[in-house]
Parts: structure tokens; C-alpha cells; sequence
């Protein structure tokens, strides 16, 4: 029985138009925006200008050669196909990690923003209970899934254009703020577009890039999403609008707002902007905001990681009995392996609540831009090995092959910033463990499959 025949498409056009606009839009938007600001100032804008072309052009390598084949549900099956065993075996367990780690960081998010409110509960109380609730969530249906992001999706886009269309009232009115007036002049008025030269802009994108992480996730929705050829094309040519209004959109106002130096590098640049306006639960909104954004990506984890573990078995990549599905056509053991392994984080969380996850997320931003790579790279093979396929594929890659190297180009690139900061550099140096560790897990199987024939 093959994945066409056990999942089942319970995915809509709503829903996987909203998946694509959370995976598009992170948490670090909400609270990491203010440190980016400070490290480019109005540079940022072009940062991620750039960074997101660069994702629209990935998105749409992947798109085409899901709908080159509709029976590929997730990148194991393709990279099975145009780079061979080891290498989907390595993609599949090592995409499973990336998303792991994010539960386990956005797990942690969960307990800190919680403590807003109740700062008396344990860090690690409220991670279990969001577990707990996502998990019988997941159990239940592949459509309740689609509709938990959905709604989570929602609440992140009414709060970003919320801020945009306050914050063009704010300019347009020429409000004044603690740091001056509100007016667009404050994208150059104050040491020009680069104040921090070069050196600023290029360290900004660590960050940047951080921010797209699980832009992908729509192309593993594509094994349960109802219409396929017409749904994904829709959302992944979508996405150059949504960075444009949601990231590009929103920085812009808040730089305007506020000059890029008078904004606080620890705090939510929402929450000044809307303090600002006069609205005093401002601290409130953003902290429910970016509490369900983390509940939001911890969702996500769930659903891809038990959805590649279930792929995975079904390559006999892992266990048989991960295959499985429940009478709701779920993969339910896959599920219940990946909460296990989440837990840990619950586990952290009560024995040292500090520490550890900048490093974890780290490595999991190293990890994405390997499955970038392997998904340009898959592309590249499928279009020299298979160009009748290519030739019928209505949705194809523009500007192949120069748009796969540059994409290739600029991973590097990102790699190459990872190494110049203090806090991610340590990544560079721990990943290849996992990579080493992956591998020899690979050949440990393959020597295990041949003695029992």
C-alpha cells in the first residue's frame, strides 16, 4: 500500500494558504526584529528582500518536482529518486531533527511567555500541558491540524497588519514618539541606510535567515492536501507578496516610527510601536501574539516530524510499526516517537531552565540550509535526468539552472556568517557530529539488513 492510498487529503485551500503564510512568518519576526534592526538599521530591509527571493526560488524547485510526481509526499521520496539512499536517508532523519529542536525551543518559548501572566508557574509546566493538548490534536485528524494553524496563522497576520496600518496612521499624522516624529525620513536620516557599513548588513542575515525557517513545511502538506496542481502552486507564488507585506511591510513602518538606534534590541519592536500609539495592553497583545506563534511552530513540528518518520518507515528508513496509521488515517506511532523525543525538552526545561537552546537552534539553521541545498540540488538532477517530465511540468523553477547556483551561492554565503558570530559559530563545529553520527547509522543498517537476507 503505497502513501497515496493510506494518507488521507484532508487538507484545503484555506489551510495550506495559511500554512504557507506561518511557515513564512516566524516568532523571530515578532522578537527578534529589534536586534536585527539594531545590527543593519534600515539595511534590514534589503536583507530580507533578498533572503526571501532566495526562499521563493527553493520553494519553487520543490514545487515543481512534487508536481513532477504526485506520488512524492515528502523530500525522501524525490531524493530517493535523484540522489540516491544514503543521501535520502541522511535528509529525512536529519529534516526530522531540525524540526525537533524547533519544538523543543519553541517548548521552552511557551513556558517563558506564560510566565508574563503567571510568573509563578515553573518553566516547564506550561511546554507539557501545550504537548499534551497538540498531541490529541494531531490524533484526531489531519483537517483539525489544518485548522489549529489556520486560526494560529490568523492571529499573527491580523497583529502584523494591525501594526502596519496603525503605524502608516502614525506617519501620515506625523505622531510624535520619545525618539522624535514619525516620518519615513527616518529610513536615512540617521547615518544612512548602512550605518554599520558592509560588516552590519552581512551579520544581519543569520538572523534573517533563522526567520524562513520551515518556509518549506507547505511542500509536506502536499501527500493530504485535497487539489494539489492547483493548491501549492497558488501558495508557494504567493510567498513573494506575503515577505513584501508581512516582514518588509512591517520593518519599514517600524523603522519609520522609530530611527533604527532608538529601537530597544530586547524588547518586541511591536510592543514600542503600539505602546506609542496609546494603546496600553500593548505588552499583553504582542506576549499572546508570540505565545501562539510558538504554539503555532511546536504544531508544525509535530505534524512534519511524525509525517517524515512515517515516510521514512514506509522506505524502511526506520521501524515498520512507525507506518502505521490509526482508524483516522494518522500516523500514530510515528506521532507518539516524535512526542517522546519533544519531551526531552519538557525534561530540560525543569532540571536547567537556561542554557543550551541558542545552541539547538543554531544547529537546526545549519541543518535547514543542508535540506535547501539537497532540495536545489535534487532539482538540478531532476531536470538533466528527466526533461520530458520537465517539458509537461507547467510550474517550473524560473531561470534554471542560474537560479539553483545562486540559491547554492548564497547558502554558502549564509554558512560563511554563521561562522563570523560568537553565539553560532560553535554550530558549524557540533553539526557535523550529527551528520557523522547519521551516516554510520546508515551503514549500521544496511550491514544489519544484509546479515538477515
Amino acid at each position: 500500500m503505497n502513501q497515496e492510498e493510506t494518507l488521507t487529503r484532508g487538507l484545503k485551500n484555506r489551510h495550506v494558504q495559511l500554512i504557507a503564510i506561518g511557515g513564512a512568518i516566524g516568532t523571530g519576526l515578532f522578537l527578534g526584529a529589534g536586534k536585527s534592526i539594531q545590527l543593519a538599521g534600515p539595511s534590514i530591509l534589503f536583507a530580507y528582500t533578498i533572503t526571501g527571493i532566495i526562499l521563493f526560488f527553493i520553494m519553487r524547485a520543490l514545487g515543481e518536482i512534487l508536481l513532477s510526481n504526485l506520488n512524492y509526499h515528502s523530500f525522501v521520496d524525490f531524493v530517493q529518486d535523484y540522489l540516491g539512499d544514503l543521501t535520502a536517508f541522511v535528509t529525512g532523519w536529519t529534516y526530522w531533527f531540525c524540526w525537533i529542536s524547533i519544538a523543543m525551543a519553541d517548548l521552552t518559548a511557551i513556558g517563558l511567555y506564560m510566565q508574563f501572566w503567571f510568573p509563578a508557574v515553573p518553566q516547564w509546566m506550561p511546554g507539557l500541558i501545550a504537548v499534551v493538548i497538540l498531541l490529541i490534536m494531531n490524533l484526531a485528524t489531519v483537517k483539525l491540524f489544518g485548522e489549529m494553524e489556520f486560526w494560529f496563522a490568523l492571529i499573527k497576520i491580523i497583529a502584523i497588519l494591525a501594526l502596519i496600518i496603525v503605524g502608516i496612521y502614525m506617519i501620515v499624522k506625523g505622531f510624535s514618539t520619545d525618539a522624535g516624529t514619525a516620518s519615513f525620513s527616518n529610513l536615512w536620516e540617521h547615518g544612512g541606510m548602512f550605518p554599520h557599513g558592509m560588516y552590519g548588513f552581512v551579520l544581519s542575515f543569520q538572523m534573517v535567515v533563522f526567520a524562513f525557517v520551515g518556509i518549506e513545511l507547505v511542500g509536506l502538506t502536499a501527500g493530504e492536501t485535497e487539489d494539489p496542481e492547483n493548491v501549492l502552486p497558488k501558495a508557494i507564488n504567493n510567498i513573494p507578496l506575503r515577505v513584501f507585506i508581512f516582514y518588509i511591510g512591517a520593518l519599514l513602518v517600524i523603522i519609520s516610527i522609530y530611527p533604527w538606534n532608538a529601537v530597544n534590541p530586547s524588547k518586541s519592536p511591536f510592543v514600542q510601536v503600539f505602546l506609542a500609539a496609546g494603546i496600553a495592553a500593548a505588552s499583553g497583545i504582542v506576549n499572546f501574539v508570540v505565545l501562539t506563534s510558538a504554539a503555532s511552530a511546536c504544531n508544525s513540528a509535530i505534524f512534519s516530524t511524525s509525517r517524515m518518520v512515517f515516510s521514512l518507515a514506509k522506505d524502511h528508513y526506520a521501524p515498520v510499526s512507525f507506518s502505521r496509521l490509526n482508524r483516522k488515517k494518522v500516523p500514530s506511532n510515528a506521532l507518539y516517537f516524535s512526542i517522546v523525543v519533544i519531551l526531552i525538552a519538557v525534561l530540560l526545561n525543569y532540571v536547567m531552565p537556561e542554557g543550551v537552546f541558542t545552541l539547538i537552534t543554531s544547529i537546526s539553521t545549519v541543518c535547514f540550509i543542508f535540506i535547501w541545498a539537497v532540495i536545489v540540488l535534487s532539482h538540478l538532477k531532476y531536470r538533466r535526468t528527466r526533461p520530458e517530465l520537465a517539458r509537461k511540468n507547467k510550474f517550473k523553477l524560473p531561470l534554471y539552472p542560474f537560479s539553483n547556483y545562486l540559491i547554492l551561492v548564497f547558502l554558502v554565503f549564509v554558512l560563511v556568517v554563521l561562522g563570523l558570530a560568537d553565539d553560532t559559530r560553535i554550530a558549524l563545529f557540533i553539526t557535523p557530529v550529527w551528520f557523522i553520527l547519521i551516516v554510520a547509522a546508515y551503514y549500521i543498517r544496511n550491514k544489519k539488513i544484509q546479515s538477515e537476507i
